[in-house]
């Protein structure tokens, strides 16, 4: 799903809010979750799950067409944890403390 697609949705569901209304409010959500994360904060929506930055440090890499070792710098990136109600909608049926080995 894209976020036209997404604004499209919530418009549907909301026949009372004007599209402009539905895409304007969609676009501040997404940019208070960026914001967010770029100062360093863990955002959590329950239920759904939660979205931090994780720091990968500097390291050093290889060219995967020449094999010449390359320096990687340090770098911070996005990380995105389910919360248990997804991950139970993903998994119906399933228990948290099921390793997911058949019998």
């Amino acid at each position: 799903m894209i976020k036209s697609e997404l604004v499209q949705i919530v418009a549907a569901r909301n026949p009372h809010l004007y599209h402009r209304d539905v895409e304007n409010i969609v676009n501040a959500v997404l940019d208070e979750i960026t914001d967010a994360l770029a100062a360093g904060n863990r955002v959590e929506l329950r239920g759904f799950g939660a979205f931090s930055v994780k720091n990968r440090p500097s390291r050093t890499g290889r060219n995967p067409r020449t094999g010449e070792t390359v320096s990687v710098e340090e770098k911070w990136v996005p990380f995105f944890k389910t919360g248990k109600e997804l991950r139970e909608r993903l998994n119906p049926g399933m228990d948290d403390e099921d390793d997911g080995d058949a019998d």
